[in-house]
């Protein structure tokens, strides 16, 4: 089983933080690749860089299917990009904030969870409501740290992290604790035992449940509107796209 894990910023180092801690915590036989766009911000951040990164998503989907993968992740917390990645393949897809909120209702009734800025904490609540888990969110609290620090300054960002899981463990009466951004996928143990709760980390998260899919034999639909986009030509620096699978998108295959 090939699952290509998709860091949709341009930071190297966190692409190499996100592929560890997906390999350490993949089953025997699931090969993981971890990779990120040519182009982009070094983070994200806000609604731009999202919007920015989510055509990096897509070519990163476009090669993985040349490539024969069997499944992606998106390993950003704010999912950017993740329906119309969908939309390029049969394969399963799931966004890492998608991934951690499934996992976090399945061992509690209530999470809070713990992001780097206040402005993404906005996002991640957009998302709550998107998915339909906001009534198992209590609150969505953040460390106001940069989204770089957890790379340059990682004491510093873990120990500010840790600070707002215990205060969200005294304060909002939950059961679990969800980590809100890709770069903090290898400090989930660190923090569990720092908080005294259960931490659901969305890339480790997403990595088994693509797993489970894999394994039951599903991927994307293509009836609806996850189906393959309609060819039509792209002008300009987006041209590479015209030629996606045009002999391919028959949505009734």
């Amino acid at each position: 089983m090939q699952i290509r894990v998709i860091n949709p910023n341009t930071t190297r180092g966190m692409t190499d933080t996100i592929g560890h801690a997906a390999q350490a915590i993949a089953s025997p036989g699931t090969l993981i690749s971890a990779t990120q766009p040519a182009h982009g911000p070094v983070s994200i951040e806000s609604h731009f860089d999202e919007a920015i990164s989510a055509t990096g998503v897509l070519e990163e989907v476009a090669a993985g299917e040349r490539d024969g993968v069997d499944a992606y992740i998106i390993a950003c917390f704010g999912d950017p990009g993740l329906l119309a990645a969908r939309e390029l393949t049969r394969a399963p897809v799931i966004g890492i904030a998608e991934a951690a909120f499934h996992m976090a209702t399945l061992i509690s009734t209530r999470f809070s969870v713990v992001t780097t800025l206040g402005r993404t904490g906005i996002i991640a609540e957009h998302l709550l409501e998107q998915y339909g888990f906001r009534h198992h969110c209590r609150r969505v609290r953040a460390a106001e740290i940069p989204v770089l620090d957890l790379e340059d300054d990682g004491d510093a960002a873990l120990t500010r992290i840790i600070e707002e899981g215990r205060r969200a463990r005294d304060e909002d009466g939950i059961g679990a604790l969800v980590l809100g951004c890709g770069g903090m996928a290898d400090l989930t143990d660190e923090i569990a035992e720092a908080v005294g709760l259960p931490v659901v980390e969305g890339v480790t998260a997403a990595v088994k449940l693509t797993e489970a899919l894999v394994g039951l034999g599903l991927g994307t639909s293509k009836v609806g509107d996850l189906a393959f986009p309609r060819p039509k030509p792209f002008i300009g620096r987006y041209a590479h796209f015209s030629d996606h699978e045009a002999s391919g998108n028959d949505e009734t295959r």
